[in-house]
């Protein structure tokens, strides 16, 4: 099985300051470390998961033909309609084994990442305040973060596209300062 071919998905919980339970559904390139928000909800229904999965077929547009496996977790929010709109697509479903995170390790290791660089150092308000900070760390992720699988490039970033020496870097904050990215100033 190639990593280029692979999809890994997961749902995590995200506890507002009101103790209100929100959970995150998302979507990993395996190949390119790139992770799509599908959306976020305080009660995730099936109906629900399977329409996120019509919106990133939509979304993956012609890619979406390059991908043959899906990897999710037996999570019951994951049922025959939810499966179709893949299998329909020509991606096969692969289910890990019960109580078995390792075996989704990639859906896993992006979720702890998404934890300890973002979700834990700040306290969310409300559902329309985690989808802000989830948008923006995702887009953080997807084109500015390192990857050691990529060779310390973003999953965003042109493989074969050697980058110019820096004369001048200029920094910005994200999220109000809690990530800090640094460019080549124009």
């Amino acid at each position: 099985m190639q990593a280029s071919g692979l999809l890994a998905t997961d749902f995590f919980h995200i506890d507002t300051v009101t103790l209100r339970r929100l959970y995150v559904f998302y979507v990993m390139e395996v190949g390119t470390r790139t992770v799509h928000i599908l959306g976020l909800t305080g009660h995730p229904t099936t109906a629900w998961a399977t329409q996120l999965a019509r919106n990133l077929l939509t979304d993956l547009g012609q890619r979406s033909s390059s991908f043959q496996y899906l990897l999710r977790d037996r999570d019951s929010k994951y049922t025959q309609p939810f499966d179709s709109v893949f299998t329909a697509d020509g991606v096969e479903i692969l289910k890990s084994a019960p109580q078995t995170p390792r075996m989704n390790a990639h859906a896993e290791r992006a979720i702890r990442t998404i934890r300890a660089e973002c979700t834990d150092r700040l306290l969310i308000y409300n559902e329309q305040h985690l989808r802000h900070v989830l948008a923006e760390y995702s887009q953080h992720y997807n084109t500015s973060r390192p990857h050691r699988a990529l060779q310390l490039r973003a999953p965003g970033d042109k493989p074969n596209v050697i980058p110019s020496p820096a004369h001048r870097i200029q920094g910005h904050d994200i999220l109000n300062g809690l990530i800090h990215e640094y460019r080549q100033a124009t």
